[in-house]
């Protein structure tokens, strides 16, 4: 049969096919092709001894959050406790963009924000806007619902930006853990153990363990700079043709950077992922 894997907990793989579920386990071949069957995959199993057999083709899949096929990620980030981090999502959004997903920001907790901080977030937003970028509150719950929907999303963010309390939001029926920041860490505890599909909003959604760092896996530093969307509006202007906007001499984007076109703090972070 042909089904879905809806949920992964530890070795054991929940498979989704005409409505029914199946919990199921990889045949020891996987292991031996250095293949883990992911969240999101589609998959041919044996519904009888509980085996899948084989893992269908995949559009695109992350490792971390490990999950497959997915339609958009929605980066969940806070701009208070945790305080906003332009490195990680700047860093988020180059990966989803290498990945070819859509990627959504969804800011949480402008509530915590004095009037000079919203000011300040509110001059990022409309940067993030007017380069490509959706970006939403999580507030404007209405929004999000249209944004998923018929699509798989992935919800991921750092640790305690607020994902399973917006899912929660989203469907209060789902009744996902949520826990405390800790002050003394400026970080969100850990409350995701595993990773699942859950059908929502006319929507599949994924909560997934939160992280506070992740890295660039098999990205060149030419894959960083091609997926900083920005900067390929400039490119051609550039003096060399497969300018890194770095140490060249004449560089259209570094002159952008210069006359406040492009965000400081984005050229700032991918100086650092192409220099790490």
């Amino acid at each position: 049969m042909q089904g879905q894997i809806i949920k992964n907990v530890s070795n054991d793989y929940t498979v989704l096919s005409n409505e029914q579920k199946y919990v199921c386990k990889a045949r020891g071949k996987f292991r031996k092709l250095n293949l883990t069957p992911l969240v999101g995959d589609q998959v041919l199993f044996d519904e009888k001894n509980n085996y899948i057999l084989e893992i269908l083709p995949r559009k695109n899949s992350l490792v971390r959050p490990p999950v497959s096929n997915i339609d958009q990620v929605i980066i969940v980030t806070s701009v208070k406790r945790p305080d906003f981090d332009t490195n990680l999502l700047d860093k988020m959004l180059s990966i989803v963009e290498f990945n070819n997903i859509k990627p959504i920001i969804c800011l949480t907790k402008l509530d915590l924000l004095n009037s000079s901080e919203l000011e300040e977030i509110n001059e990022i937003i409309n940067y993030y806007k007017s380069i490509g970028y959706n970006v939403v509150l999580n507030t404007e719950l209405d929004k999000i619902k249209t944004l998923i929907s018929e699509k798989i999303n992935v919800f991921t963010g750092q640790s305690g930006a607020g994902k399973s309390t917006l899912l929660n939001k989203l469907d209060s029926n789902l009744n996902l853990k949520t826990d405390e920041i800790s002050l003394a860490l400026n970080r969100g505890k850990h409350t995701t153990r595993h990773t699942e599909l859950i059908n929502t909003c006319n929507a599949w959604i994924a909560d997934t363990p939160g992280f506070s760092a992740l890295e660039f896996i098999d990205m060149q530093p030419s894959d960083i700079r091609d997926n900083f969307i920005e900067f390929n509006t400039y490119k051609d202007k550039c003096k060399y043709k497969d300018c890194m906007h770095n140490l060249e001499d004449v560089c259209e984007v570094k002159n952008k950077v210069n006359d406040n076109t492009i965000l400081k703090s984005r050229y700032e972070n991918y100086l650092k992922f192409i220099r790490r």
